[in-house]
């Protein structure tokens, strides 16, 4: 039996739909409140309103539960690689060998990048921020391949999708290869996804390049492990620019931009910001660690407690494995990657982090891996678009698929009432 609320408003009743998804969360149906009531919600920032029903993401915060498609994050890190992951949040089940082959082999068809996109490229400065760079890529991409995607042809969407996915990750890494000065390199299609990372990133004309394969594995965690977050700013933004039914390219473009703000994409840049404002100022971290504690102290510990997760951040224990690895493994020393070892040892000790739960979340340790790998700091959220590109895709998908209406937010207007005019 559906359950109703019913909201009373001076002597009036409203009865309400209430909506209760696969793992019991629960929402009012307000979706015909205006017209009942002439009244709506009001809730800036939306951490109350749910916008979609989506098949894609489960996460519960304060659980610290996060599953795409109802598999863990944990069983997905241990047991899969980025590629067959990507296929699962898109197409909404594990390939089998075979399609997961085909998959990749059709990515492959699409990694060439018109020639033309170079003049784009060459018209911004080197100092230009990757992520702007990133984003008018994308958006280029449209004039490139104008035919808007019929979502309603699964071979043309099936197309679209290894199309974005093989263009986007050379134009992400051409992002890094310009602002040092490098000519760009090509997919090499004799190399896995992840390891083309790489090879896009660092392998230069005066000789070959080999990407150690404990730092790939890390690689392709990390990339799982940022595949997708629920309803998160840029995601919403893409279901929102793609709801006018604009293309997946411009959509995704906007992604990039949304994710390019600091308090989103850009977490695992300021972990390392604040490690170099500790390392320049001595490098003491207990001072940092008494100053975070200190209430009247405007510093912030970045890198610890999450948004979302209330308790820890699922993600971080699985990462944080991979990137005591990634330090072993290449035997970095490196002082800044110290200072992290000890703010991370401390925080887990310290009864006031653990009291708060105030633990080590999944940008404190990407940040780590990047820094270790040699990734400057404003490539890092180029890093994090690179994994939350199937995410994209599979939101844009779903949204475009299931006819969703236009976004289209109310509001409650505080101006002015109506004034004469005079000069």
């Amino acid at each position: 039996m559906s359950k109703i609320a019913t909201l009373e408003i001076d002597g009036n009743q409203f009865e309400l739909p209430v909506i209760v998804g696969s793992e019991n969360e629960g929402a009012v149906d307000i979706s015909k409140l205006r017209d009942a009531s002439g009244l709506i919600t009001l809730d800036p920032g939306y951490k109350n309103s749910g916008s979609c029903k989506s098949e894609i993401t489960f996460l519960d915060g304060e659980l610290g539960i996060l599953r795409y498609r109802g598999y863990s994050i944990e069983d997905l890190a241990e047991k899969s690689n980025f590629l067959e992951v990507s296929y699962l949040v898109i197409f909404g089940e594990l390939p089998t060998a075979e399609q997961l082959h085909q998959f990749e082999e059709d990515i492959r068809k699409y990694t060439l990048v018109n020639e033309e996109m170079k003049n784009i490229i060459d018209g911004f400065p080197k100092t230009a921020h990757p992520m702007g760079v990133l984003s008018a890529l994308t958006s280029a991409l449209t004039a490139f391949n104008p035919k808007s995607v019929n979502v309603e042809n699964s071979k043309e969407m099936y197309e679209a999708v290894c199309k974005t996915m093989g263009k986007f990750l050379v134009i992400a890494t051409w992002t890094y290869r310009k602002s040092m000065g490098f000519p760009l390199n090509y997919y090499d299609n004799t190399k896995g996804y992840v390891e083309n990372f790489m090879h896009l990133m660092f392998e230069l004309p005066t000789g070959p390049y080999k990407a150690d394969p404990v730092v790939i594995n890390a690689l392709d965690k990390l990339f799982i492990l940022h595949a997708d977050h629920e309803q998160n700013c840029s995601t919403s933004t893409v279901r929102m620019v793609g709801s006018s039914h604009a293309g997946l390219f411009a959509s995704i473009s906007a992604g990039v931009s949304a994710l390019w703000g600091p308090l989103h994409g850009g977490a695992n840049q300021a972990v390392l910001e604040m490690l170099e404002e500790i390392a320049s100022t001595g490098g003491d971290a207990d001072k940092y660690l008494a100053k975070a504690k200190d209430k009247n102290d405007p510093f912030r510990l970045m890198g610890f407690g999450h948004r979302v997760y209330k308790n820890f951040d699922p993600r971080a224990k699985i990462i944080k494995k991979a990137a005591d690895e990634v330090l072993s493994t290449l035997g970095v020393h490196d002082p800044i990657l110290a200072i992290a070892k000890k703010l991370e040892e401390s925080a887990l000790e310290d009864e006031y982090f653990k009291s708060r739960n105030l633990y080590p979340n999944v940008d404190f340790y990407s940040g780590i891996i990047y820094r270790a790998l040699g990734i400057p700091t404003d490539m890092f959220t180029v890093m994090f678009a690179i994994g939350r590109l199937p995410g994209w895709i599979a939101q844009w998908k779903e949204m475009r698929e299931n006819k969703e209406p236009i976004g289209r937010p109310r509001q409650i207007y505080i101006g002015h009432p109506l004034r004469e005019f005079k000069r």
